[in-house]
């Protein structure tokens, strides 16, 4: 159970951090399009030099690989993840990054389905948990080896990226120092106009270049396209027709950010925009009457964009918060049932299913924050571990228990087995009585052993006391005979509690002399007569010994009269033999309690011996009672 529950549990933790490092590189601010350098100032310069590096660098993480559907796709199995590996490492694709980590997911979620799948059908089967081992998986090793290969043309297409990157750095760097010689003077510029165009078109076909060379990298060309510009004093109309067609095009690249706006996917539109800041920043200016009032139409829209993407950010965090803090309230909730008290497999069973429905409402919790989804992860799982290892300990101590209760009635088996065949029926019958009693102490084993055991001795028990009852059936009908005699005797002292006169006693010791000369009664209602018999004679003693005791009280009273006209010494007298009784029924009492303690009540015999010393202390008691009123008559006759 315990692995189980793990592997259920750790079945989504490459996912968690998948997407906790998607949302961790997501942009927490408005990201600025770059603006045209000849219209900024120095805060604008800057602004827009830290959106280049945003920029540049979503164009790198877009440039690791598209998502396409293929990151989406499901599989079935294992084999159908291996034969996706396998194509791709046999094609000249690069493998995108998105796919590879789906595919890693999606085989170690079946992986680790089956894995929990065949420990279930182990232990179902009656497999001991102890002793379950994970069987080696033949498709992981070829899922191991085949991303490996993956990795290593992951690392050899990143290679090559960032030498195409170092490449197009340098051709950049040489189109750069071109333009910069033709802006020398008007002349050269105007002669060089067809290849400055030229160059800008190969600037534009080059793609990316380092990230951390980039915005430097920009404004230079920047700078040196304003420059040759500058110089194009005669060669007007040309200059203004590029003016002319930089501005159309700004001005479809406004129209298409603008229209993003509706784009329902935010990031989608988010990273939309990116491609147009990026388009924007390739065409060239236009005329510095328009250059700010273009630039102003791209950059409100761009902020609508930018405000939706953050605001999408914004309320994930906030999800992420809300998860974190109902994570925590089910961490205390398990924490507070791993430490509840355990005192049989009935409260293992009831926590055990308590546990398994809060992991069950754990899954359907999003994650957490990145700093806090391991952490809050690690706790949850640390008190289901405590549990489930506690509940492990606890049921391995159970079943060596169990063992060695099986052991104890094995024994106890074949004890019977051995006695079954006997035919000293009372001598037998005590220690097969005494067996049974000792099986009742003895605790639970397996179900299915211990309703063997049971059938074994019960058989040997049941072939003896069928004998036993066979043998002497003749004496059944005296029993029957002695017990309907008992019954009249009961019956008969039932009736003396409503007589009078001072001859009861003699007629209650006759009917007992005369109930114990009848013999034995059925075994099954001996207990039963005896009980009866004793509960009547108690009655009886007791209100023989109540009337005995006031008439004894009421001669005393009449008596301490002629004691009194003896004088005062002769009520002192009489009051010191009261005390010294009064102490000797007092140790008397004491004395009997301790003896009490030392008799021995497993047989039927001490047991009897106990109800007759009960008896005795109870009389000496009321001795005691009555001695105490007399002390208290003098004491009142004295005032």
């Amino acid at each position: 159970m315990m692995d189980s529950q793990d592997n259920t549990l750790n079945k989504g933790i490459e996912e968690e951090k998948q997407q906790e490092e998607a949302v961790s590189n997501a942009p927490s601010s408005v990201t600025t399009p770059e603006n045209e350098p000849e219209q900024q100032t120095a805060e604008a310069h800057e602004a827009d030099d830290n959106d280049a590096v945003k920029a540049q660098t979503t164009a790198e993480t877009q440039a690791d690989g598209p998502e396409e559907d293929l990151s989406k796709k499901v599989y079935n199995s294992k084999k159908e993840v291996i034969e996706r590996l396998k194509e791709i490492v046999s094609s000249d694709e690069t493998p995108v990054k998105a796919e590879i980590d789906h595919l890693k997911t999606t085989f170690y979620k079946l992986h680790f389905a089956e894995r929990e799948k065949q420990q279930k059908e182990y232990l179902e089967a009656g497999g001991d948990p102890e002793k379950y081992q994970i069987v080696p998986d033949e498709d992981e090793e070829v899922f191991k080896a085949e991303m490996g290969v993956i990795k290593e043309k992951r690392q050899k297409a990143l290679a090559e990226i960032e030498e195409e990157k170092q490449e197009n750095l340098k051709r950049k760097e040489d189109i750069i120092e071109k333009i910069k010689a033709m802006s020398v003077s008007p002349e050269e510029a105007n002669k060089s106009y067809n290849d400055f165009k030229a160059l800008q078109q190969e600037w534009k076909n080059i793609k990316a270049v380092p990230a951390d060379k980039s915005n430097e990298l920009w404004h230079n060309y920047q700078l040196h396209v304003e420059q040759f510009y500058d110089m194009l004093n005669l060669n007007r109309e040309a200059r203004e027709y590029d003016f002319k067609k930089n501005l159309e095009a700004k001005t479809k690249l406004c129209e298409a950010a603008e229209k993003l706006a509706d784009e329902p996917d935010v990031i989608s539109a988010f990273h939309q925009l990116q491609d147009l800041h990026q388009q924007y920043r390739e065409i060239g200016p236009v005329a510095k009457d328009l250059r700010e009032q273009i630039w102003a139409r791209f950059k409100a829209a761009s902020t609508v964009i930018n405000k939706k993407h953050q605001q999408h950010f914004d309320e994930l965090r906030a999800k992420e918060e809300d998860n974190l803090r109902r994570k925590t309230e089910l961490c205390e909730r398990v924490e507070a049932v791993a430490k509840e008290e355990n005192k049989g497999t009935a409260d293992w069973d009831k926590h055990t299913q308590q546990i398994i429905d809060i992991q069950k409402e754990w899954k359907t919790i999003g994650f957490a924050p990145q700093k806090m989804n391991v952490k809050i992860f690690e706790r949850f799982r640390a008190a289901c571990d405590d549990f489930f290892t506690r509940k492990g300990e606890f049921f391995k101590k159970m079943k060596a228990q169990f063992a060695e209760n099986a052991e104890k009635k094995k024994a106890l088996v074949e004890k019977a087995q051995a006695l079954m065949d006997s035919t000293d029926w009372r001598s037998t019958s005590d220690k097969l009585i005494a067996l049974q009693k000792e099986w009742k102490t003895i605790g639970m084993v397996p179900h299915k052993l211990g309703d063997k055991l049971w059938a074994d001795f019960q058989q040997a028990c049941n072939h003896f006391f069928d004998a036993r009852n066979a043998a002497n059936a003749g004496t059944r009908n005296a029993e029957h005979e002695n017990l309907e005699k008992k019954k009249d005797i009961i019956e008969k002292l039932k009736a003396l509690l409503s007589e009078a006169g001072d001859d009861v006693q003699q007629k209650v010791q006759a009917l007992t002399e005369e109930f114990n000369k009848v013999g034995h009664v059925p075994y099954k209602e001996k207990d039963k007569v005896y009980e009866e018999y004793h509960a009547v004679l108690d009655r009886i003693y007791k209100e023989l010994h109540v009337n005995a005791a006031r008439r004894r009280m009421d001669n005393f009273r009449n008596n301490l009269k002629n004691v009194a006209e003896r004088g005062a010494n002769a009520l002192d007298n009489e009051r010191g033999r009261l005390m010294r009784q009064y102490d000797r029924l007092k140790n008397d009492i004491t004395t009997y309690e301790n003896n009490l303690g030392f008799l021995n009540v497993s047989s039927k015999k001490g047991n009897s011996l106990i109800e007759e010393m009960n008896r005795r202390i109870q009389k000496l008691k009321d001795e005691l009672e009555e001695t105490r009123q007399k002390i208290k008559e003098i004491d009142a006759q004295n005032k």
